[in-house]
C-alpha cells in the first residue's frame, strides 16, 4: 500500500507538470485499488461493500472499463503575474537607457580650457660692470622695497670719482681767486711800471729835442734824428701799455671771466654727479616689494650692464592667463566673470573677472578656417583676475575652466 501511494503521488505531480502546457492531452490511468473495489480515505484503503448487492453488479456492468486510458482535455494554464511584472520592468529599463542615451547625445560636450597663473615680473639688471661682491638674498625670499639685492665691486669707477672731486676743488679755488680780484701787490707793480714808462718817455723826449736842434744847425746827420724819433715813439707806446696794465689791475677780473670760472665749477660738479650715480648703481636695490623669482648672478661673477642679475615677482598682482582662439572669445568682454578651478589649491572654484583681452603675435597658434586658407583664426590672450584675493596663488600654477559651462 505505501508503494502504491508513492506511485500515485508521483503520477499526480507528473500530471500537474505536464498539464501546464496549454492544449496538451494527458491520459489518465485507473488506479488498481479503485478497480479492486477499495476506496482510499486519508491514505487508508477501505473495501467497497457494494460488490455483493445486485445494484452494484448492475453498476459494474454499465461502467466502462477503467483500465483503458481515457484522454482528458485540459484548459490552457494562465501565465503567472510575476512574468508580466518582470517583462514590464525590463521594458521600462530599456526605455530609460535609450532616453538617457539620447539626452546625453544632444547635450553639448564640455570644453575645458587650460590656463596658467602669472604675475608682474621685474627683471633687475645692473647699469655698470664689475664683479658681484655681495648677494644677501636667495631665490624664494620675500623682500621689501629698496632692500639691497646685489653689491658690485668696481675699483676703477671709485678712482674716477676721486679724480672728479679733485678737479672740482681746483675749479672752486680758481673761482674764489677771481671773486677776490687783483692783489694789491700786482696793482703796485703795475703802478711802478707806469712811472718807469713815464720817466723813459721824458728822457726820450729830451733826447729827441736836442738831436733835432743839432740836426737843424747842420751839426748832426738826419739818421741820428730818425733814431731819436723812433726811440721816442717806442717809449710812448710802452707808457700807454703800462697805463693799460695798471688800469686792468685796478679794475680786477671781468664778468665774463667770473662766468667762465663758475662754469668750470659746474662742470666739475656734473662730472662728480655722473660718477656718483654710477657708484650708487653698484648697490642694486629692489624697486618694489615682492619675491625673488630667479637668480642669474653668483658671487664673484663678472657682470655687464644690462644683463639681468635676478627677477622679482609682485605677488599682490597675480592673474590667470588663458590663450584662446578668437572663435572661443566670441561675446567675451572686459568685466565678464566665470569660474575657474586651480588643482594646486585643491580644485577650489575661483571666481575671476576678465580685465584684458589682447591679440597674440602671428607666430602664435592659428589654424585656417577654410580649406583654401583665405583667412585664419588668431589667438587672444585673456587675463582674468580673481575677485577675491588668494594668498596661496603663485605664478606657474595651472588653472582650467569649463568654457561652455562658464561662458
Amino acid at each position: 500500500m505505501p508503494d502504491r501511494s508513492r506511485d500515485s503521488l508521483s503520477k499526480t505531480s507528473d500530471l500537474t507538470e505536464e498539464s501546464l502546457a496549454p492544449g496538451r492531452v494527458v491520459p489518465v490511468e485507473p488506479d488498481a485499488d479503485a478497480v479492486s473495489g477499495e476506496v482510499r480515505l486519508g491514505g487508508l484503503s477501505t473495501p467497497d461493500r457494494s460488490h455483493g448487492s445486485p445494484q452494484a453488479k448492475q453498476t459494474e456492468v454499465s461502467q466502462p472499463d477503467l483500465r483503458e486510458p481515457t484522454p482528458v482535455q485540459l484548459a490552457a494554464a494562465e501565465p503567472p503575474r510575476t512574468s508580466k511584472m518582470a517583462a514590464t520592468i525590463v521594458a521600462f529599463s530599456v526605455l530609460a537607457i535609450v532616453g538617457l542615451s539620447l539626452w546625453y547625445l544632444v547635450q553639448p560636450q564640455p570644453l575645458l580650457v587650460q590656463g596658467e597663473a602669472d604675475a608682474t615680473r621685474v627683471d633687475i639688471a645692473g647699469r655698470i660692470d664689475g664683479r658681484v661682491g655681495q648677494r644677501p638674498v636667495s631665490r624664494g625670499d620675500n623682500i621689501a622695497a629698496q632692500q639691497l639685492l646685489v653689491a658690485i665691486d668696481n675699483p676703477e669707477l671709485l678712482t674716477k670719482l676721486h679724480e672728479a672731486e679733485a678737479a672740482k676743488v681746483v675749479a672752486v679755488a680758481d673761482l674764489a681767486r677771481i671773486e677776490v680780484g687783483t692783489r694789491a701787490e700786482v696793482i703796485a707793480e703795475r703802478k711802478a711800471a707806469v712811472a718807469a714808462a713815464e720817466a723813459s718817455m721824458t728822457l726820450a723826449q729830451q733826447t729827441y729835442d736836442r738831436v733835432k736842434q743839432v740836426t737843424a744847425g747842420g751839426f748832426e746827420s738826419v739818421a741820428k734824428l730818425d733814431e731819436a724819433t723812433a726811440s721816442l715813439d717806442v717809449t710812448a707806446r710802452t707808457l700807454d701799455q703800462a697805463k693799460l696794465a695798471y688800469q686792468a689791475a685796478v679794475a680786477g677780473y671781468t664778468a665774463e671771466e667770473r662766468s667762465v670760472a663758475k662754469a668750470a665749477v659746474a662742470k666739475a660738479e656734473a662730472a662728480i654727479a655722473t660718477l656718483q650715480a654710477q657708484v650708487n648703481e653698484m648697490a642694486v636695490k629692489a624697486p618694489i616689494e615682492g619675491q625673488v623669482y630667479q637668480v642669474g648672478a653668483e658671487l664673484g661673477e663678472y657682470v655687464s650692464p644690462g644683463v639681468p642679475l635676478l627677477s622679482l615677482v609682485d605677488l599682490s598682482d597675480v592673474w590667470l592667463r588663458f590663450d584662446l582662439r578668437e572663435d572661443l572669445v566670441k561675446g567675451l568682454k572686459v568685466g565678464d566673470r566665470f569660474t575657474a578651478r586651480i588643482p594646486a589649491l585643491g580644485d577650489t572654484p575661483v571666481t575671476v573677472e576678465v580685465r584684458t583681452i589682447a591679440t597674440r603675435g602671428e607666430y602664435a597658434g592659428w589654424r585656417a578656417t577654410r580649406a583654401t586658407g583665405d583667412f585664419d583664426l588668431r589667438t587672444f590672450e585673456v587675463r582674468a583676475y580673481p575677485v577675491d584675493k588668494l594668498p596661496n596663488l603663485r605664478p606657474g600654477m595651472s588653472a582650467y575652466a569649463d568654457w561652455h559651462g562658464a561662458h
